[in-house]
């Protein structure tokens, strides 16, 4: 059974550790991801971006994969299924409907007042389904951008008030992080993390986690980070041992052995990931 992000957020917030969020890009995935999170039990949040579920067919689809997954695979810790950056009211709503248990609503390219405008309404729709909701304030960038610049990051009067007018679970403040590989070292602005975590009492989400080294990541926890978001690191590691393997591997064709040939190397990879963010852990 699919939970939402509430309960796992707020004891990762009190304990000081902080939950991974792995993307899904396909069944495999979902799979190695729920198998290496059981196997260290890892409460879990599935992140799937817009481009991922359409590539997987939808919401519903995805959504119908995830909870059959869950219950072939006895999973036993607390799973949640995520939209990653939803781009506007109808499709986090779609994505509620179709059994997500979160959704974030990325309004940050918007004016601050047409951010909570549209994350209140996304909020007042969740909420009434038990289903929780993640915002952005300030502008985490892409791959094109490398390293954010001054203007780009989160001010922490505009995330106090994002939070305050719209009752929302989690914050996702811009704050030095970038999404795909870094250009250069990431400049993550740990006084405004712990500042905003502070005065709105919320558990922060740093975005692009993959990339930033583990002493820094540390550190973001320290200071109220509960989760983080992993695709490129994942992505890269399964890429690597796929193109291993058919190097070696010349006259395979069979589709299923060159996506098991990544498995092994994910599964070190979210291992480590997940050891990471609880080695802040308070007993």
């Amino acid at each position: 059974m699919l939970v939402n992000s509430k309960k796992m957020l707020e004891e990762a917030k009190e304990g000081h550790y902080a939950i991974p969020h792995f993307n899904i890009n396909n069944l495999e995935w979902t799979r190695f991801i729920l198998e290496e999170c059981e196997k260290e039990k890892s409460p879990v949040i599935l992140g799937v971006s817009e481009g991922a579920s359409k590539y997987m067919g939808g919401f519903q689809v995805v959504s119908n994969m995830v909870k059959a997954l869950d219950e072939a695979l006895s999973i036993t810790v607390p799973v949640c299924l995520h939209l990653d950056h939803g781009s506007s009211v109808s499709t986090c709503k779609e994505a509620i409907d179709s059994g997500f248990t979160s959704v974030m609503i990325d309004a940050s390219k918007y004016s601050l007042e047409e951010n909570i405008k549209i994350t209140k309404e996304v909020v007042s729709y969740a909420h009434e389904r038990n289903v929780t909701v993640e915002a952005e304030i300030g502008h985490i960038g892409g791959e094109e951008d490398g390293v954010l610049d001054e203007l780009a990051y989160a001010k922490v009067e505009d995330a106090c008030l994002l939070a305050s007018e719209t009752g929302i679970d989690t914050i996702a403040p811009a704050l030095g992080s970038v999404h795909g590989p870094y250009k250069g070292e990431p400049k993550l602005d740990f006084d405004k993390m712990a500042e905003i975590k502070e005065r709105t009492n919320l558990p922060l989400v740093l975005h692009g986690g993959s990339g930033i080294d583990d002493e820094k990541i540390k550190k973001a926890i320290d200071v109220g980070i509960t989760k983080l978001n992993i695709n490129t690191e994942l992505q890269m590691e399964w890429t690597s041992a796929v193109r291993k393997f058919l190097e070696e591997n010349k006259t395979v064709y069979d589709p299923r052995k060159v996506i098991k040939a990544g498995e092994e190397q994910m599964k070190k990879a979210i291992c480590a990931k997940i050891h990471l963010l609880a080695s802040n852990q308070k007993a």
